[in-house]
């Protein structure tokens, strides 16, 4: 709906279901679309179907969930929900040659989460300026999304540097300075940061299953190392009995270091490789894969990427917004019979040439995937003048999506199995296509800050650089929705820390190996819902205040809360597990925590959980998932879970191709049921020869256990009463359990 306001600027509203709208003022009332849509970053659901139609009158606009007013005395805007309750006010819109100012009134009750990795000091932004555009180390991932605890959320349709000021100048307004030169933002509305989430990765897209593989462990070699070092420390991660499933290979692995060229190739005496036999096969990297890893191999990229998003949009011309009749200029500018060919200030991009067309060579050769390092993609290019018309002030945010898009998709196209980006930069939608490490940050603590504020905007996939020298560091390390352990220029390898953190890698590389399940199956809901894989306590618990300020703990799927680098942490409402001790906590609250020395911190199950446990495998594969471990803790409501399988590598189960295994508990009186059904979907579970231990977190030893309805023998269960558990062995594929007190 366009409308002209008086004496003022041109307003557009879009509805684009009960819960989105779409805002924009201009002044001359040209609707341009972002690059973010141009590109498909930002896709947006059809106007909402006539059958429910919004009601509309001289200044009102409404929708099933909120109502839009303008032109009144005290607001350009406002938006309510349809109870009337106030949500949004739009003060003041200054738009100017230099960009967008947008002023808005802030209730004395609101705070905000959101903005990705700009800051890692905090969750909650009320009295904070958001200073968001991608730069190394300071802010690889910020994202112009934010949710208010009013109840609304906000993305700003912007591609330029945006700064947010939440009401640190003035407490009653919160407002943004946009280097775009028109207002254009998404509002949402919703009473809770889950389903705003939802609503924004609905927008910008989920996140795309990466490969089973990669949630086992990564373990990047030294820039110096050669294949024989390469080899040598794939042969000691088996040797020593640390499950791994990644090597990667940073910068030295490339003849001309830090190469961002199209005809990069291998360092000749680190990594001699036959001319006779590129593929193998007797190379490194057949090894490596006779070995059950995946080879990583690092990139850095100043690649023109424009030139192939406009092909891929169906624009074959020679300018970002005009398609020239062809013929009509000569597409390389004027023949010269003197030279060869044109002289360009891009020597490295060829416009007719994806990027991804000259690593086809290295997939070929056992590449799995690339890390795309932040090098040149954080850099401004203030003179440059991209190949869709673009200058860097728009395109300098958006290069990272196109970067990871354009890798998954390649990769994809080429080999048709999944693809998967590995960067530490992001804007708007990042989520979909990338995986990301919080770069050149470390692997200490305050890495959780970025991951925890990146999943406030629907990221999933998150690492970092993990510090291997300390075993706090270790403990969440490990626990990570992806876990790496990078060489770079030292010795990090886990052999050399000496015995105690040895064993430490030891066990946590185990621990993380028979997760993978439990992790894979939150994965997909993941992909489902856009609920990230890592919560921080203050999307998981909302309602708890005491989580606003925590960032030293976060949910690792829905049942493990992993605590940090801390001996005082808080227990949201509900009963707590204590993985190590086998201590039950019953009182919400802060409280002091200790572990086991041979641990580095915290792991607790929460209360209905539901957590599937795999074999130890040196790497996924090696063996099939027959041999299973269920960690179930009964709570006061019925809990559900869905054990999610698929063949881990292919696209097929973007079609359907997988299946799940939708699992139950619940607590009747005095009476616990475990249900395991079979699995349903077209994928081929080994699930028939597989054989279960439960393990169940009951207060006291049960009077009865029956399987299936048939009462077991005492001697075919265990009850350890200083941890709590009830342990059964060699229960079938599906099973029906219950136990009885009294």
């Amino acid at each position: 709906m366009d409308i002209k306001l008086e004496n003022g600027p041109h307003l557009r509203i879009d509805i684009l279901g009960a819960r989105i709208a779409r805002i924009r003022l201009d002044p001359d009332g040209r609707w341009r679309d972002s690059g973010l849509n141009r590109y498909g970053f930002i896709t947006e659901p059809a106007a909402e179907a006539a059958a429910a139609p919004p009601h509309i009158d001289a200044r009102t606009l409404q929708s099933a969930a909120m109502t839009i007013r303008w032109g009144d005395e005290t607001s350009l805007l406002s938006i309510a929900d349809r109870q009337g309750n106030p949500l949004l006010s739009l003060r003041t819109c200054d738009v100017t040659t230099a960009g967008t100012k947008a002023c808005f009134a802030a209730r004395k009750d609101e705070d905000w989460v959101g903005f990705g990795d700009q800051t890692r000091e905090r969750l909650f932004h009320r009295g904070t300026v958001a200073d968001c555009h991608v730069r190394n180390v300071r802010s690889y991932a910020p994202v112009p999304f934010f949710m208010s605890t009013a109840g609304y959320g906000i993305l700003v349709n912007t591609t330029h540097r945006i700064v947010f000021d939440m009401a640190a100048t003035a407490a009653d307004r919160f407002e943004w300075r946009d280097g775009r030169r028109t207002l254009d933002f998404y509002v949402f509305i919703a009473p809770t940061f889950r389903e705003l989430v939802g609503l924004y990765t609905d927008l910008t897209g989920k996140p795309k299953l990466p490969p089973l593989w990669s949630f086992g462990l990564w373990y990047i070699c030294r820039t110096q190392a050669n294949d024989a070092e390469v080899i040598n420390d794939a042969v000691n991660f088996r040797r020593e009995g640390i499950p791994c499933d990644v090597i990667g290979l940073e910068p030295g692995w490339m003849a001309k270091n830090y190469d961002g060229s199209v005809t990069k190739s291998w360092h000749p005496e680190r990594f001699p490789i036959p001319s006779y036999a590129r593929t193998g096969p007797h190379n490194f990297f057949n090894a490596l894969q006779r070995m059950g890893y995946h080879m990583e191999l690092w990139l850095c990229c100043d690649y023109d990427l424009s030139y192939e998003a406009e092909r891929r949009i169906g624009n074959t011309g020679h300018d970002g917004d005009e398609t020239p009749e062809a013929g009509f200029f000569h597409p390389e500018g004027e023949a010269d019979p003197h030279f060869s060919e044109p002289r360009r200030l891009d020597p490295v991009t060829r416009p007719e040439e994806p990027w991804f067309e000259h690593l086809r060579a290295f997939v070929d050769q056992g590449a799995d995937f690339f890390k795309q390092d932040g090098a040149y993609q954080v850099l401004d290019h203030p003179d440059r003048r991209w190949g869709n018309g673009m200058d860097d002030a728009e395109m300098h945010n958006l290069y990272p999506l196109l970067y990871a898009r354009q890798m998954v998709e390649g990769f994809e196209a080429y080999t048709g199995r999944r693809g998967l980006s590995f960067t530490p930069c992001g804007w708007v939608g990042f989520q979909a296509w990338a995986g990301t490490w919080t770069g050149d940050t470390g692997g200490g603590l305050e890495t959780l800050g970025a991951m925890l504020n990146t999943a406030l905007v629907g990221h999933s996939w998150a690492t970092n650089d993990m510090e291997v020298t300390r075993l706090e560091a270790l403990h969440f390390g490990y626990l990570l929705p992806w876990a790496q352990i990078n060489s770079w220029n030292y010795f990090r390898m886990p052999w050399v820390q000496g015995q105690t953190l040895l064993e430490a890698h030891r066990f946590y590389a185990r621990l993380r190996a028979r997760l993978v399940p439990y992790l894979y199956s939150w994965a997909w809901h993941a992909t489902q819902t856009g609920y990230p894989l890592m919560a921080p306590l203050a999307l998981a618990f909302q309602e708890d205040e005491a989580c606003r300020p925590i960032l030293q703990q976060f949910m690792l799927g829905r049942d493990l809360m992993v605590c940090a680098g801390t001996d005082n942490a808080v227990f949201p409402e509900g009963d707590w597990w204590d993985v190590w001790t086998g201590e039950r906590l019953t009182e919400a609250g802060r409280r002091a925590i200790s572990w086991p020395e041979n641990r580095g911190g915290g792991l607790y199950l929460r209360q209905g959980a539901i957590v599937p446990l795999g074999p130890v495998m040196q790497y996924r594969g090696e063996q099939p998932l027959t041999d299973m471990e269920l960690l179930a803790f009964p709570g006061t409501e019925p809990s559900h879970f869905s054990l999610y399988e698929d063949d881990g590598t292919s696209l097929a189960y973007r079609d359907g191709v997988h299946a799940r295994t939708s699992m139950s508990l619940e607590t009747s009186g005095d009476t616990v049921t475990l249900l395991v059904p079979p699995p349903e979907g077209p994928f081929q579970s080994p699930a028939d020869q597989r054989r279960w231990t439960v393990r169940l977190i009951l207060d006291a030893s049960p009077d009865s256990v029956r399987l299936d309805g048939v009462t077991l023998t005492p001697d075919r269960w265990t009850y350890d009463g200083q941890r709590h558990e009830l342990v059964v062995p060699d229960l079938p594929a599906a099973f029906t359990l219950t136990t009885t007190h009294g």
